[in-house]
């Protein structure tokens, strides 16, 4: 999935200023991942950052450069189906989406709703909230299926 030069310039510009707002350096191993991350089309794990092209940081550093980016909001980690850490830009950043995760291969990868589904979906979440005597702020919808690779048996 390419990403338009101008969008991912401005999400650089935006990183850059935030980490800078925190006395944190945007590195070219941090400002590598951002853009592998940007350019993927869901979350992704360690091991699959590093097997992308283009990302040349070290093992070790990626580790600790998911860590600091993480902890200073520009990413998000969940965790797919099987416990395994995955990353995307925080929703900040990269726009409010939902993910389809295939239940074989766990590959996860980002969806996005019509504007009255979304508003269906932040009701019934927030009537949801309700019953259980929270104020609903936010909400994620992840949709498990079985992904077309899975189906065609590769």
């Amino acid at each position: 999935m390419a990403v338009p030069a101008s969008i991912e310039a401005e999400v650089h510009d935006l990183v850059r200023r935030h980490l800078s707002d925190r006395d944190i350096r945007y590195t070219p191993g941090r400002k590598a991942v951002v853009t592998a991350i940007q350019l993927a089309s869901g979350p992704r794990s360690a091991a699959e950052l590093v097997e992308m092209d283009g990302i040349r940081v070290p093992v070790s550093s990626l580790y600790r450069t998911l860590v600091v980016l993480e902890e200073s909001g520009i990413l998000r980690k969940d965790h797919d189906t099987s416990g395994i850490a995955r990353y995307e830009l925080s929703q900040w950043l990269s726009g409010h989406h939902h993910h389809v995760v295939c239940v074989v291969c766990g590959a996860i990868q980002d969806i996005e709703i019509p504007q009255d589904a979304e508003r269906e979906l932040l009701l019934m979440a927030s009537k949801l909230g309700e019953r259980a005597g929270y104020r609903v702020v936010d909400h994620v919808l992840e949709v498990e299926g079985v992904c077309p690779a899975c189906i065609a048996g590769r």
